[in-house]
């Protein structure tokens, strides 16, 4: 089209070629009074005369829009061929300006997407859906806002027979399911605008391949989760996004503003986390003089309790550490109560006080600001290897090996039950989040669900082909992560015992598992030196955290999901961020 250049459509003179497109030519245009500038998008086809018509009546349309994030129409006709005069805007578009493959930051995208998400809901609200919501039609002005281009022209376009299916595909990308059915509405431009999200912060879009291939992965396939592709996403903005790319338009957001106040509202949920890359050191705290078995935050975040093979419970400032430089945990308290082993410990739900057990066969008490005790529980015949506080703060468990588990009276220290299911030693001890059943389980490979009240067996897991080392419920009660010497961490329902999911990513035994308090990940502990964070649905890797120098032995999330204490062989505990 380029023997286009000198000839007149409607009032303007086309000066030079701006760009090709499938079905169209951009050029700079001139008025030939005014002597502005001006965009003119010239179609590479004659229309039929219903093509005509429908093309009028959309021109028409589009010509009354009047916003701030919306190239106006200035003129159209179809003279010679089929034109549209729009405002020119000099920087470009989006993709020129982030070309395929490009990561863009997070506080840049919601720039754009709350500039281009007022366009689309001031035009649905006009009852005007975009249909091609893409980076190619996202104009740059000369002060870099955003305008959106192309309302309803992509819809002349196809109608036509000229459009080949390689430019089908390449709009394809960003379409809808029910787009792709031929019915689409305005949650579709939400759902175009979400790939657009999801290309921007991985730099890649969500499906690839031929027309067929991409259309039948947006109707049946799961998009790739974010955090796969960049772990330092956080999964607040990841849920947002996910949300906008449901496959069921009534399972999106309610129009594209909300879906644009969300993905803001995410973004600035945790400053903190959004400034430091997960798996960034905050602190390290080294006031142990032994390998370090347990490790606990307070409810309110700004503590951690750390216990171990030194005989020691210490508390210490979990607060500090700026910059990506680790600070060190200053010491608050040193409980040596224990004359063994303390290989476990639990802060009461108010966080006045701390249980800890050790292998010196007593639980004990104590007052968490002053160190003062306050209870001793006695009745094990063995060492202890788990306590656990039920959230209601009424009751204490512990596991020994002597293949018990004990209730305890939280304030008298009175044995309340005594549990005589496993038939070997008993590790890990859970309350549910109800405080009504308590998962326990040892090296009698499994894990048994029971009545926290009477002691009735409600399940047996048997998942597991060797001993079971670590046990955690979701803050739903709905499902447990449980984990051991053959390497796994199987997730599964806390019902019906039915395996929900596999994780092998370790290479020894896990020693550990903590929930997110979303329930949407797991960090895993291990003898192989690492902390691993997975989805705790899919099982895709999300960050190995390998800081340690020897076993990983306990692993604990912070109360608001921000950062992970993780306690190790080394004798340290290191402070770090999760998401």
């Amino acid at each position: 089209m380029a023997d286009c250049l000198g000839q007149q459509l409607g009032n303007y003179r086309l000066i030079s070629l701006l760009g090709s497109g499938g079905f169209a030519d951009v050029y700079m245009g001139e008025h030939i009074y005014l002597k502005t500038q001006a965009a003119i998008k010239i179609l590479h086809t004659k229309l039929t005369q219903e093509d005509l018509q429908r093309f009028l009546q959309e021109a028409q349309t589009i010509a009354h829009l009047r916003h701030p994030h919306i190239v106006r129409i200035l003129e159209f006709g179809v003279e010679s061929v089929p034109f549209l005069a729009m405002d020119y805007a000099p920087n470009g578009t989006l993709r020129q300006r982030h070309p395929s493959g490009s990561i863009v930051p997070l506080a840049t995208v919601v720039s754009y997407v709350k500039q281009v998400a007022s366009a689309l809901q001031y035009a649905h609200n006009e009852r005007l859906i975009h249909r091609d919501v893409k980076p190619e039609n996202m104009l740059l002005a000369e002060d870099n806002e955003v305008l959106l281009s192309d309302f309803g022209i992509a819809v002349v376009g196809h109608s036509t027979h000229y459009q080949s299916e390689h430019e089908v595909a390449g709009t394809a990308a960003y379409m809808a399911p029910e787009q792709l059915q031929g019915k689409p509405r305005r949650a579709s431009d939400q759902y175009a605008l979400g790939v657009v999200v999801y290309e921007w912060l991985s730099g890649d879009r969500p499906f690839r391949g031929t027309f067929t291939e991409i259309a039948s992965q947006h109707m049946f396939v799961p998009p790739p989760p974010l955090r796969s592709k960049v772990p330092t996403i956080s999964s607040e903005v990841e849920q947002v996004v996910l949300r906008a790319l449901a496959k069921d338009p009534q399972q999106r957001f309610a129009n594209v503003q909300a879906f644009a106040t969300a993905l803001e509202q995410a973004s600035q949920r945790w400053p903190a986390a959004m400034a430091a890359p997960i798996g960034t050191t905050f602190l390290v705290y080294s006031g142990h003089a032994d390998q370090v078995w347990s490790v606990a935050w307070s409810p309110d975040g700004r503590r951690i309790a750390s216990a171990g093979d030194d005989r020691t419970v210490q508390v210490w400032d979990a607060v500090g550490g700026s910059g990506g430089v680790a600070a060190m945990g200053t010491r608050l308290l040193a409980y040596g109560g224990h004359s063994h082993w303390v290989h476990a410990l639990a802060w009461s739900p108010d966080g006045r006080f701390i249980a800890s057990a050790s292998y010196d066969t007593t639980v004990q008490v104590w007052d968490a600001a002053t160190g003062q005790r306050m209870l001793v529980c006695t009745g094990h015949s063995a060492g202890l290897n788990s306590v656990a506080w039920s959230s209601d703060g009424r009751f204490i468990a512990s596991g020994s090996w002597d293949k018990t588990v004990r209730i305890w009276d939280a304030a008298t220290g009175r044995n309340m039950l005594t549990y005589h299911g496993h038939t070997d030693v008993v590790s890990p001890v859970a309350w549910s989040p109800d405080s009504r059943f308590i998962a326990s389980a040892g090296s009698d490979k499994t894990v048994q669900v029971w009545d926290a009240m009477t002691g009735r067996l409600l399940l047996r897991y048997n998942g597991h082909s060797d001993c079971v080392d670590a046990a955690a419920w979701s803050a739903d009660g709905g499902r447990i992560a449980s984990a051991g010497d053959d390497e796994t961490v199987q997730v599964w329902d806390a019902i019906t015992g039915r395996l929900l999911l596999r994780y092998a990513g370790h290479s020894d035994w896990v020693w550990s598992v903590a929930w997110s308090a979303d329930g949407r990940c797991i960090a895993s502990a291990s003898r192989d030196k690492t902390v691993q964070v997975w989805d705790a649905v899919a099982g895709y890797p999300i960050f190995n955290y390998k800081d340690h120098v020897s076993s990983v032995n306990a692993v604990a999330w912070e109360p608001d999901g921000r950062r992970i204490a993780s306690a190790s062989k080394d004798r340290t505990v290191r402070v770090w961020q999760a998401g």
